[in-house]
């Protein structure tokens, strides 16, 4: 493709098997790795998937030339979906990571900034090295064994899963636009030098490639070894059911409404709805039953300041966390059924007690809620809070604040799995399809056994229009999957503004979060849309300043 990808996936391969083989370091030095000795044999190849998975959750620098120690991957990509579209809202002003300036809609509006450049090229070096898997499989000479199929199947898995990002970030989105002729991304399909790539191909020509590859990765896991069960690390490795998952979020951003309620009815066929014990534990293990894929975080990849809980938890013991609780839109918390237990992990009354909390409240001497008559009620709330939680004194607490995310050990900096895939999603893309090809009744039944189980007095068939079933779609989603990265990609699909201030607003500072406050709808808005890496224009020959995104 250009010259850096040439280097990437080199540095990748020396990456993946110095990373998860002690055994092959003793034979060969890791800086005389060949692309044919890492593809040489089956166990070599699964080497390379294994990298992949650690190179999902590890810092960029570890994986890409120019990466840099404040993005480690999945932990930043994650919950930035909800960062972006003001679901995961701050409390207060801090700009570790950037994470603030993501919020602000800085980040991914700029060619140069580390957020459109790492992404770019972290989803280009799994293609690349997914490529490099396929090619040498396509290549024919190698026994098509159970353990090979599983390998070739997450390859094409991953390809799709990367395609599919970078589709929705660095183009307009399928549903709101004119996907045969609104310019996608290039699609590489070389795996060794010279790496070369078409000029950007559209929207619909990805998707294409997305929809293939995923269903040769079905094909594969069909005959394939089945994937381990029993450790958190099992679930890190893609399967049939993941591939089903990414073909269902495939099916229902291309509004293929019939394959989307299909896709998500098989992916989550071996995974029980969690119940209130396991719902309310943290989300911080891949071993929670119904999540079908995710990455098991060791802490020898030192991603603690790095981490999806130091960027999204109020638990963890970073100065993000500390001086920057993280909220929930009012408006969605204040309509949460007392009857339904997720209400419980947004703490509505919560003490502000940051004396630099941005709506200008913290402190007791600011204190608004009727609930807190003295100042020694209000500090003893504050004291409450903090041991049944398990953060520190230092940190900071303010009203509407969440207690979702929350590392097994509160208060401390471990990382933590990253949850990608649940079945709770999967029963929502079921009902939005069937709702979307105008079965009003089975979505109600589609979605009745996540409500059933999340609500004591939970009454789907009240919803019984398509507007007012559809509307309770966004709020069970938003509800559900809040602090999961869904919102941006959501947003752009259903074509809905953020706007922070309507309906008696979501409590985010307009000060504060500046252009993020309001944006008008993605159809409307050109800056939904993450700018190319200026990096990229610079050094392949086929895309130019013409090809950047306005």
């Amino acid at each position: 493709m250009l010259r850096n990808i040439k280097y990437l996936s080199l540095v990748f391969f020396v990456f993946a098997i110095s990373a998860c083989s002690e055994d092959f370091l003793e034979t060969k030095p890791t800086d005389a790795i060949s692309a044919a000795d890492a593809l040489a044999t089956e166990a070599n190849m699964a080497l390379i998937i294994n990298g992949m998975h650690r190179a999902m959750y590890s810092q960029s620098q570890t994986v890409l030339p120019g990466g840099t120690t404040a993005r480690a991957n999945e932990h930043y990509w994650v919950p930035m979906g909800d960062n972006l579209a003001g679901g995961l809202i701050h409390s207060a002003n801090a700009n570790n990571l950037s994470w603030r300036s993501v919020a602000q809609w800085v980040q991914h509006t700029d060619e140069t900034s580390a957020t459109t450049r790492i992404l770019w090229y972290h989803r280009y070096n799994i293609i690349a090295n997914a490529n490099s898997i396929i090619n040498r499989v396509e290549e024919g000479d190698l026994p098509q064994t159970p353990r090979l199929l599983q390998i070739v199947g997450q390859a094409y898995a991953y390809r799709a899963y990367a395609y599919m990002s970078l589709v929705q970030h660095f183009a307009k989105g399928y549903l709101i636009g004119t996907p045969a002729s609104d310019p996608g991304v290039p699609l590489l399909f070389a795996s060794e030098s010279p790496f070369t790539s078409a000029p950007r191909s559209t929207v619909q020509a990805i998707y294409d490639q997305i929809s293939s590859d995923l269903e040769s990765a079905i094909s594969s896991f069909e005959t394939a070894e089945p994937r381990a069960t029993g450790s958190a690390f099992d679930k890190a490795n893609l399967n049939i059911d993941v591939a089903y998952g990414l073909r269902a979020r495939m099916a229902l951003a291309t509004g293929n409404w019939a394959l989307a309620a299909e896709s998500a009815a098989k992916a989550r066929e071996n995974y029980p709805i969690m119940g209130e014990g396991d719902w309310k534990s943290g989300f911080n293990t891949t071993l929670l039953p119904e999540v079908l894929w995710g990455s098991n975080v060791i802490t020898t990849e030192t991603t603690f300041f790095r981490s999806y809980f130091y960027l999204a938890s109020n638990t963890f013991n970073g100065s993000q966390v500390r001086n920057n609780p993280k909220i929930a839109d009012k408006r969605l918390v204040d309509a949460i059924p007392e009857t339904d237990y997720r209400k419980d992990v947004f703490l509505v009354d919560a003490p502000n007690s940051n004396t630099s909390a941005a709506n200008g409240e913290g402190g007791w001497s600011n204190n608004t809620n009727p609930k807190y008559t003295t100042e020694a009620e209000f500090d003893a709330e504050i004291d409450r809070l903090a041991a049944e939680w398990g953060w520190t004194s230092r940190h900071n607490t303010h009203p509407y604040m969440h207690v979702k995310l929350r590392q097994k050990v509160p208060g401390g900096i471990e990382p933590d799995d990253i949850i990608y895939m649940r079945a709770s999603e999967m029963y929502l893309i079921e009902a939005e399809a069937k709702l979307m090809l105008g079965d009003v009744s089975g979505a109600q039944e589609a979605l009745r056994p996540l409500g059933e189980e999340r609500d004591s007095a939970y009454d789907v068939a009240q919803y019984d229009t398509q507007e007012s079933m559809m509307e309770h779609i966004k709020f069970q989603r938003a509800l559900e999957l809040w602090g999961e990265g869904f919102m941006f990609q959501d947003k752009i699909r259903w074509d809905d503004p953020i706007d922070h201030a309507a309906n008696g607003g979501s409590g985010a500072s307009e000060v504060l979060y500046q252009a993020g406050f309001f944006q008008d709808r993605p159809s409307v808005n050109t800056d939904w849309v993450f700018k190319i890496p200026q990096a990229e224009i610079d050094a392949n020959p086929n895309i130019t300043p013409a090809d950047q995104n306005p």
